[in-house]
């Protein structure tokens, strides 16, 4: 079973998470099959993308696979790591990203969200950034997804606490562009697709490369870089790293130690 579904009809590509009992986990298999799809819209010339999960799902993606991190002592979110490749293939992808978001939102699934160029969610969906309640350190990449989503003190709040915000809050902050009822939210992004295909997509596309410069084109010195890798292998050194893999796997609230 293919866990992606894609189709692309009148330019408008749209991808559909459809590993529904694994509630869309982000591991290896699931990314490569997005990144090949959005290989193949680019090659078709695909003037927006629709990611999305299957209609009426309770968890849009759960997040990173958790069983896919290394042990301890090893970087958990390098380059080659599924969760890194994803946000980078939507950012790089030519044409603008939506994301139709139905069903709560986990982990680094949140990251792959804000990734994309526009968010539409159901009244329902929430958002819950856990790598503190896993003990996984973020890197500086996908710090900069969340600065770029939110402000300082709302991506602070989901980051420290863990606990889900709800999707009609973040549009109020201007991190989500549409909040749109379960039974209207299809009509109301294919038409937004539709919009967005019938301008210019070589304008479009400069426009989403520009943005996507300026966004990240933010000042740090080399100690600063160094500093905050340094911070972040502490981290993944600990015993808090291991205890919180564990704790997930064995369905049972961590005990974390700060060791």
């Amino acid at each position: 079973m293919h866990l992606i579904l894609k189709s692309l009809v009148d330019g408008v590509g749209t991808i559909t998470l459809n590993n529904d009992s694994r509630r869309n986990i982000l591991g290896e298999t699931l990314v490569y099959e997005i990144g090949a799809a959005l290989a193949e819209f680019e090659r078709e010339s695909a003037r927006v993308v629709i990611l999305r999960a299957n209609k009426g799902v309770k968890v849009w993606s759960a997040g990173h696979d958790v069983e896919e991190l290394p042990k301890g002592g090893h970087d958990p979110l390098q380059w080659a790591d599924p969760l890194r490749k994803l946000v980078r293939d939507i950012e790089s992808f030519s044409a603008p990203v939506i994301a139709l978001v139905e069903g709560s939102v986990w982990g680094g699934a949140c990251e792959a969200v804000f990734a994309c160029d526009i968010i539409v969610a159901a009244p329902t969906v929430a958002f819950a950034a856990t790598p503190a309640r896993l003990g996984v350190p973020y890197n500086a990449t996908g710090l900069m997804t969340y600065l770029n989503a939110a402000p300082l003190r709302i991506a602070k709040e989901m980051l420290f606490t863990a606990k889900p915000i709800a999707a009609d809050r973040l549009e109020r902050l201007g991190m989500i562009n549409h909040v749109v009822a379960a039974e209207e939210i299809d009509e109301f992004c294919r038409q937004m697709a539709t919009d967005i295909a019938h301008n210019a997509p070589l304008a479009v596309a400069v426009m989403k490369e520009q943005l996507r410069i300026l966004s990240g084109a933010r000042a740090m010195s080399p100690y600063d870089f160094e500093r905050i890798q340094g911070l972040r292998r502490v981290v993944y050194s600990s015993e808090d790293y291991e205890e919180g893999k564990r704790a997930l796997v064995e369905k049972r609230k961590p005990v974390f130690r700060g060791e």
